[in-house]
């Protein structure tokens, strides 16, 4: 296709000057393809799909027996867009190969040490060791092109609620630096660790504790990967997302039977789907939303996706959820 020389932008009518740009973007991209396909691989990886929830999953839920590029492709052929690994101490070149082979995108990972070094051990040198794989784990976060690492960074088990707070705050600010400088988010999952709730207490708590624990860094660098099953045992998913509101950078997705009192499949139990999906929409959040539920062979994978799409209509377009 040939195009016409324009020797100024004022000269097009508005509607012109945008297919401009869209043409001449295209050109681009086109030209830098030529240049370098592995960097216009890991920029389509970082443009959204459209889709209001990117739907991921944890690297343990993929059972294959092949190579890490297999495990990657059975999870992009069940419908999955992205995949979350464990650090420190992933093979970070294997990691993007695979995903520039599959097409599945590495958008964040998970600290694989925080709950057996614990950051709030009344061990100094556990904390040390902990703190260590905190800064390498943002370091191959970055390495591979992810942007969020989580973070459990704390244990009720370890001390007084005032010692194990204070521990917590300190090793998060430590690794703040490393943060800011690779630009990797520390999110903060609410999980079953006795930390900023009462794990004996009953099902009308609320995240108040854990949005100001966030706030208390006041950094951008830290925020709330929100997983939705964990505590409807404790207060109500929808009040918990509406609290906690631009703290949520990322979700994980799993279903809880409080009338059993155990984790289901996402779409068994009794969640109530779609008050988290309105709260979701008045927060305005869109983004990665992660299985977090038992893995298993391609037919499985395809389950937990199709569970996913169930109960939050993640496929829905960016716009339609505004």
């Amino acid at each position: 296709m040939k195009l016409e020389r324009v020797t100024s932008m004022r000269e097009l009518p508005r509607v012109r000057r945008r297919a401009f740009l869209q043409v001449s973007g295209c050109w681009c991209a086109a030209a830098a393809m030529m240049r370098d396909t592995q960097a216009i691989a890991e920029k389509a990886a970082a443009e959204p799909s459209g889709c209001w929830l990117r739907p991921t999953l944890k690297i343990g839920m993929i059972k294959s027996s092949g190579s890490l590029t297999d495990k990657f492709k059975l999870a992009k052929e069940a419908g999955f867009e992205g995949v979350e690994l464990n650090v420190p101490g992933v093979d970070v070149q294997a990691a993007k190969k695979a995903a520039e082979e599959s097409g599945l995108i590495l958008d964040g990972t998970v600290g694989g040490y925080h709950w057996s070094e614990r950051h709030s051990d009344p061990d100094p040198d556990v904390r040390a060791a902990a703190l260590k794989k905190l800064k390498d784990g943002l370091r191959e976060t970055a390495a591979m092109g992810a942007d969020t690492m989580l973070l459990v960074p704390a244990h009720g088990k370890d001390g007084s609620d005032a010692e194990v707070y204070e521990r917590a705050m300190a090793a998060i600010n430590a690794a703040l630096p490393v943060a800011e400088e690779t630009k990797v988010s520390i999110l903060i999952e609410n999980v079953w660790n006795d930390f900023l709730f009462d794990q004996e207490g009953g099902n009308d708590q609320t995240a108040d504790k854990l949005a100001k624990f966030i706030d208390a860094f006041d950094s951008p660098w830290v925020g709330v990967q929100f997983d939705i099953g964990n505590h409807w045992k404790y207060g109500d998913p929808a009040g918990w997302i509406r609290t906690l509101g631009h703290r949520i950078k990322k979700l994980d997705i799993k279903g809880f039977s409080r009338k059993e009192g155990r984790f289901t499949k996402i779409t068994e139990g009794d969640i109530d789907w779609p008050s988290v999906k309105q709260a979701l929409r008045e927060i305005q959040f869109t983004g990665w939303l992660a299985a977090e539920v038992g893995g298993g062979d391609l037919d499985r994978l395809k389950e937990v996706r199709a569970n996913m799409e169930a109960a939050l209509q993640c496929s829905e377009s960016v716009a339609s959820a505004g």
